[in-house]
């Protein structure tokens, strides 16, 4: 990386501080407190079932960051279709419920996918058991052929490397009632969008949708009118941090462990790094760390973390040691 990637690194290693302000800050104990009466309805078998590669959650964990958040997520619910009750009330109109929608974001291999699972399943068991989906922007990737054609193979994950239209239009019909709706498939041992497989997404009362890029307000470059963004259709958004080293060696403990299962599967996108030694699969994993996804959230993710509603700051073990709530 060069001087002014370096600096850049450092400045977003400091971001973190910068925008402490616009945020209440509360340690796991003083959250946990926040649960007041949220029920505890998995137990340690469900989780077996939702944990991601190298990303260990207990019950201590939903008990003490999932329920008091599940709580503020119903309360904040209620509060935003009160606000459209009333709105329909002064339009004279019949009152709708549309699919209140949650974004998860973060940097890859931070846990935001296993959070969003454990989330979904916390969330469809309250009492009035709402329909609850989860969606992947990994689906609005562009077709591997495309990005070749457009030489973005080295920048999946990157704002340009997404169908942003497509996934703006998804959202919009989700937001406009529509019944049924297609959401592309994305194998992550092809690596690639699958072929004419879809999964169908029937109007559910909630939506977790999870991905990179979710808070991003960036104009495409040539770009100077004004454009409607995924995140102005978002009605609370997560962010899940923590420090630039932590993520680096979680992502490495991942690639390594995938490197013994998954890809040793022929049909792997990755399956050459199973043959490779120990050693030089290592130096390979680290380069796609640091050539993509380290300047990825540098450049991209990271610089989204002050927009969201609240941010979970994990440590070391990947429990998450503080919550942050924006106050403004």
């Amino acid at each position: 990386m060069g001087n002014g990637e370096v600096a850049e690194r450092r400045s977003a290693d400091e971001m973190r501080s910068m925008f402490t302000h616009l945020y209440d800050k509360f340690s796991r104990e003083q959250w946990s407190k926040l649960r007041a009466n949220m029920p505890l309805e998995i137990s340690d078998e469900d989780l077996d079932a939702l944990r991601g590669v190298n990303d260990p959650v207990s019950l201590d964990e939903v008990e003490d960051i999932y329920l008091p958040l599940c709580r503020l997520l119903n309360i904040h619910m209620a509060t935003t279709r009160g606000l459209g009750v009333v709105k329909d009330s002064f339009l004279g109109r019949p009152s709708a419920r549309p699919t209140y929608i949650i974004a998860v974001t973060g940097s890859v291999a931070v846990g935001k996918s296993t959070f969003s699972r454990i989330l979904a399943e916390v969330l469809s068991r309250w009492a009035d058991r709402p329909s609850v989906e989860l969606v992947t922007t990994d689906g609005f990737l562009w077709p591997n052929k495309v990005l070749e054609e457009r030489g973005l193979m080295e920048r999946k994950g990157f704002p340009e490397s997404y169908d942003q239209r497509r996934m703006l239009d998804f959202i919009i019909a989700l937001r406009q009632g529509a019944k049924m709706l297609k959401v592309p498939v994305y194998s992550h041992h092809s690596y690639d969008i699958v072929p004419n497989e879809f999964l169908e997404i029937r109007r559910p009362e909630i939506l977790i949708l999870e991905g990179l890029n979710l808070l991003q307000v960036q104009l495409p470059k040539g770009t100077r009118t004004p454009k409607i963004f995924a995140s102005d259709m978002i009605d609370f958004s997560i962010y899940v941090d923590a420090e630039e080293s932590q993520i680096r060696r979680w992502y490495m403990e991942r690639f390594m462990l995938l490197r013994m299962t998954a890809f040793k599967n022929p049909r792997s996108f990755f399956h050459h790094v199973a043959e490779m030694e120990e050693e030089e699969a290592r130096a390979f994993g680290e380069r796609i760390w640091e050539r993509i996804n380290l300047v990825n959230l540098v450049t991209n993710v990271a610089p989204t973390r002050e927009r969201a509603q609240v941010v979970l700051q994990k440590g070391a073990s990947h429990k998450v040691e503080e919550v942050w709530l924006r106050r403004i």
